[in-house]
C-alpha cells in the first residue's frame, strides 16, 4: 500500500503544521513569527535502475525491476500487457541498481544507501530484508548468482566483493578487490568465477569463489589508459565476458573469451546497461546506436531490428525472452524495460516491436533544489530528477520530466535556469511556453525546445555538477563540481544575450564552488575541499569564500572564514551589507571589499551542509539540518531560533517567506509580525 506521503502527491495544498515566535532581547521589539504551511509533494515519477527477466507469479515470465522512492518498491510486470502483478516494498531502501534472479526463482536486490541484500521467494508478497552484507559498503551496485543460488555483489565505498550463502545466511567479505577502486561498478558470475570491474578507473579481475583469489585481466588494447574510465557493465554470455567502459551514455563494449584469455570483439555506441542472455540460435540482444540489435557471437556481426530508441538514455538493465501469447509476436519475444518504466519488445518472427508506458509505481522524488520566483516555487528531483513549477498559494504542481537538477534560480528576464547533472549542463527554460525537452520528455512535434541548453561544461573543463547559480549584471554565474576522480571547480559567466561563455577552471584551486551569490557586479562564492567523487583525497584543509570581479575578469580575494570546516556550502549578502556563509555548524559574515571576518557563530553539532538566505531584513541559515535561525542586522545581532524541522534545503521567495524541503515534501514559511 502506498504510504500516506505518496498520497499527497497530487494533493493541491496545504495544512497548516505549526507556529513559532522567535525571542528577542529588546524590549518594545515584536519577534516575527514563522507559519509552517505543507505544500505536498510536487515531484513524482518512475525511476527504475536495477532488474531482471525471471519467472514471476503463478511462475509466468515477469520483467523485475526497482523503482526508486522512499522507501524503494520491488515490482514484477506483465510483459504481455504492462500491467503490474506484484509491487512488494524495500523499507529503508532509497533504490536499487542491483537485481538478480535464483535458478528456484528467488529474486534479491541489492540497494543504495543503505546497502542492504533484500530477499522475496517464490510465491511471497512480502521481500525479506537480509540486512547489510558489509557493515561499511553503504551501495551495493551489482549482483549475481551462481547455479546454487548464492548471491555475490560489488559494493561501495571500499570497492569491495561478497558472497551471501542462500541456505546458511552466511557473508563471506573477499575485500577489496582492486587497491584505491572505491567501486566495484559490475559484476558477474561463471564457473567458480566472478568477472568485476571499477570505478573511478577501469580495471578487470577474475575472482576465485573458492579460494578469494583475483587475477587481474588485462586491459583492452584499444582501451587506453584507465585513469578516470569506469566499467560500467559486465555480462558474461556463453564463456565470454561482455564489458562497457563508458558512463550511463553510449561507449565502446569489450568482449573477453575466457578460455583463450583474450579480447576478441570491440563494439561501439553501445548503450548498455544490460544485454540479454544466449538466446535458442546463439545469438544475443543488446542496445547498440540507438536501436535493439541482434549480435552473432560466431560472426561478430549486428543485425538491426527496426526498434529504435530517443532521449538521453538509451538503456536498459532488465532484458531477456518472453512468451507473450500475442497475435503479432508469436512464439518468444525479446521484452525489457527502460529507465522510466517504458516497456520495449521485439518478435523476431514477425519483426513487430513497440515501446509503451507500464503501470509501474510513481514515486515521490526528493527534492534536491528550491528556488523562489515572482509569481511560482520551482523545485528539482534528486536522481529521477524533474522540475516542477509550484503555486505558492495552493501547492498545485506541474511537473515536467528531466535530469537531477542540482541547482534552480528565476533570471531577471522572467526565465528560469536550471543547472542539472551529470556534465554541468546549464538550461534556460520559459515558462511561459509549454515544456519539451528532447533528451526526457519531447512535446509534440515540431515543438520548440524547451528548457533550451546553454552550456554542456564536460567537453573542455571536465565538471559534473552545476551545483550554484546568481545572476550579475544580466549574466548568469555558474559553480561546478568536477568529474569523476579530480578536484578542482570552475566558475563559469554565461551571457544570455551574446551565448557566449567566460570560463574559470580552479577558481580556488583544487576546490568545488557549491555556493554563489552576486552583488554589484561581483560574484561571491563558497568552496569545498571535496572533488567529483569521495575517492578523491582532497589538497586542502578548508573551504574557501572568494570574490570575483566580472568586469575585470580577475579574482579579488579568498579566504578561509571557519578553519578546518571542509566546506562552504552557502553564501548570501546580508542586508547589513555584509557577506554571510554557513560552514557545517558554524554560520559568519566576512566583509564583501577584502574577505575579512567580521562575525560567527557555531550554531550546530555536526558538519552537516546548509543554505542561508537573506531578506531585507534578517538573513535565515540552515544548521545540523534540523534548525533554522534567524539573524537581524546590527552590531549586537545575535541569531535565534527561527524554525525547528527537519530538512535538506532552504530557500526563500521575497522578503517574507521562505521555501523548506524534507525529503519529497516542500514546505512554505511565512514570516510576519
Amino acid at each position: 500500500m502506498r504510504s500516506a506521503r505518496s498520497l499527497i502527491a497530487v494533493a493541491l495544498a496545504a495544512v497548516l503544521v505549526t507556529t513559532l515566535t522567535t525571542p528577542t532581547a529588546q524590549a518594545g521589539h515584536h519577534p516575527p513569527t514563522a507559519t509552517l504551511t505543507s505544500l505536498g509533494v510536487p515531484l513524482s515519477d518512475v525511476l527504475l535502475i536495477g532488474g531482471t527477466v525471471a519467472p514471476g507469479p503463478g511462475g509466468k515470465t515477469a520483467i523485475w525491476n526497482v523503482s526508486s522512492g522512499s522507501p524503494a518498491y520491488l515490482n514484477a510486470i506483465d510483459p504481455a500487457t504492462g500491467d503490474s502483478l506484484l509491487s512488494a516494498a524495500l523499507p529503508g531502501a532509497d533504490g536499487s541498481y542491483a537485481v538478480a534472479a535464483a535458478p528456484d526463482g528467488t529474486i534479491y536486490a541489492g540497494t543504495y544507501n543503505n546497502g542492504h541484500l533484500y530477499r522475496l521467494k517464490p510465491g511471497a508478497t512480502t521481500a525479506e530484508d537480509l540486512g547489510r552484507p558489509l557493515a561499511a559498503e553503504t551501495f551495493i551496485l551489482r549482483i549475481t548468482v551462481d547455479e546454487q543460488g548464492n548471491v555475490y555483489g560489488g559494493t561501495y565505498p571500499h570497492g569491495r566483493v561478497f558472497s551471501y550463502d542462500h541456505a546458511t545466511g552466511a557473508v563471506r567479505d573477499y575485500g577489496t578487490i582492486k587497491a584505491g577502486q572505491g567501486y566495484v561498478k559490475s559484476i558477474d558470475y561463471a564457473n567458480g568465477k566472478l568477472y568485476t570491474g571499477t570505478e573511478p578507473d577501469a580495471y578487470f579481475q577474475e575472482v576465485d569463489v573458492a579460494t578469494g583469489a583475483v587475477t587481474e585481466i588485462p586491459a583492452p588494447p584499444t582501451m587506453g589508459d584507465p585513469k578516470d574510465k569506469v566499467v560500467y557493465d559486465l555480462n558474461v554470455r556463453g564463456g565470454r565476458v561482455y564489458t562497457r567502459v563508458s558512463t550511463a551514455f553510449p561507449g565502446p563494449m569489450y568482449v573477453w573469451d575466457i578460455a583463450s584469455r583474450t579480447w576478441v570483439d570491440e563494439i561501439q555506441n553501445e548503450h548498455g546497461l544490460d544485454i540479454s542472455p544466449i538466446g535458442a540460435d546463439g545469438s544475443l540482444y543488446m542496445i547498440q546506436a540507438s536501436e535493439l540489435k541482434k549480435y552473432d557471437p560466431a560472426t561478430k556481426t549486428l543485425t538491426g531490428t527496426g526498434l529504435t530508441f530517443t532521449g538521453r538514455i538509451q538503456n536498459a538493465r532488465s532484458i531477456g525472452y518472453a512468451d507473450l501469447d500475442l497475435p503479432d509476436y508469436p512464439g518468444t519475444s525479446v521484452v525489457g524495460t527502460l529507465w522510466r518504466g517504458e516497456e520495449f519488445r521485439y518478435n523476431p518472427q514477425t519483426g513487430k516491436s513497440e515501446i509503451f508506458q507500464t503501470k509501474v509505481r510513481r514515486e515521490p522524488i526528493e527534492i534536491l533544489s528550491v528556488a523562489g520566483g515572482k509569481n511560482n516555487i520551482y523545485a528539482g528531483g534528486f536522481l529521477n530528477g524533474g522540475v516542477s513549477v509550484v503555486n505558492p498559494d495552493t501547492g498545485a504542481a506541474t511537473f515536467n520530466r528531466f535530469s537531477q537538477v542540482e541547482a534552480l534560480m528565476e533570471g531577471s528576464d522572467g526565465k528560469v535556469w536550471v543547472g542539472a547533472y551529470p556534465e554541468a549542463r546549464l538550461y534556460s527554460y520559459d515558462t511561459s511556453k509549454p515544456w519539451s525537452s528532447p533528451e526526457y520528455s519531447p512535446g509534440p512535434p515540431g515543438t520548440p525546445d524547451n528548457p533550451v541548453q546553454a552550456l554542456n561544461l564536460k567537453p573542455d573543463l571536465f565538471q559534473t555538477r552545476a551545483r550554484a547559480l546568481a545572476e550579475v549584471n544580466g549574466k548568469i554565474a555558474v559553480g561546478t563540481v568536477p568529474d569523476g576522480d579530480r578536484l578542482g571547480g570552475a566558475l563559469v559567466i554565461y551571457d544570455p544575450k551574446t551565448g557566449t561563455a567566460e570560463k574559470y577552471r580552479n577558481v580556488v584551486q583544487d576546490e568545488s564552488v557549491f555556493g554563489l551569490t552576486a552583488d554589484c557586479g561581483i560574484v561571491y562564492g563558497g568552496t569545498s575541499i571535496a572533488g567529483g567523487l569521495t575517492t578523491t583525497p582532497p589538497t586542502r584543509e578548508a573551504g574557501t569564500v572568494f570574490a570575483w570581479d566580472v568586469a575585470r575578469k580577475k579574482k579579488l580575494w579568498e579566504t578561509v572564514p571557519v578553519p578546518g570546516a571542509a566546506t562552504v556550502s552557502s553564501v548570501t549578502m546580508g542586508p547589513d551589507g555584509l557577506l554571510w556563509g554557513v560552514a557545517g555548524k558554524t554560520v559568519f559574515a566576512v566583509a564583501p571589499d577584502s574577505g575579512k571576518l567580521k562575525k560567527s557563530f557555531t550554531l550546530g553539532t555536526t558538519t552537516s551542509s546548509g543554505d542561508i538566505v537573506s531578506t531585507r531584513e534578517a538573513v535565515y541559515v540552515s544548521i545540523d539540518l534540523n534548525k533554522i535561525y534567524r539573524i537581524e542586522p546590527g552590531k549586537k545581532a545575535v541569531p535565534t531560533l527561527f524554525v525547528e524541522h527537519a530538512h535538506r534545503r532552504l530557500g526563500v521567495r521575497g522578503d517574507h517567506q521562505l521555501l523548506m524541503t524534507s525529503g519529497s515534501e516542500l514546505f512554505r514559511i511565512d514570516i510576519s509580525r
